[in-house]
């Protein structure tokens, strides 16, 4: 009996069709997925967010088109959480507690300094609890 040699086993999809890049769960939709939809049934709510970051059995990847004409049932709510690829601008409040964080920070410094290193009584501390301070305002 003679031996047939045989070459590696070939796929049966071609390489260059399977694509790294996730697809739009639609039929017949090949635009690749920019959000990921999700059902809570106990809730009634449809769930719209970014792209998950691995494909998961009971959650739709859409593209962009069907993400943005997505509807849902009647009676049920569809929730549609902010895309994170786009960066969020800093808003004015979050740019003054930032600020107020930065002279909290200092203040400790400055007090030491001027007690000459001892610890003394804060005049601002009202009471303490635990490591959560009470401080009267600066106004009073």
């Amino acid at each position: 009996m003679e031996k047939i040699r045989r070459g590696p086993l070939k796929s049966a999809v071609p390489s260059n069709v399977v694509s790294p890049v996730r697809r739009c769960s639609r039929t017949a939709c090949g635009r690749p997925a920019v959000a990921t939809l999700t059902y809570v049934y106990a809730d009634s709510t449809a769930v719209l967010g970014p792209l998950a970051t691995y494909a998961e059995p009971h959650c739709y990847d859409l593209c962009a088109e069907h993400s943005e004409r997505l509807t849902a049932p009647r009676g049920w709510e569809v929730v549609r959480l902010a895309n994170g690829s786009a960066p969020s601008r800093p808003s004015g409040d979050d740019l003054e507690a930032l600020a107020n964080a930065v002279r909290e920070a200092a203040r400790p410094q400055e007090r030491a300094a001027q007690a000459g290193g001892a610890r003394g009584a804060d005049p601002m501390e009202v009471a303490r609890r635990g490591h959560l301070r009470v401080l009267r305002s600066p106004d009073s």
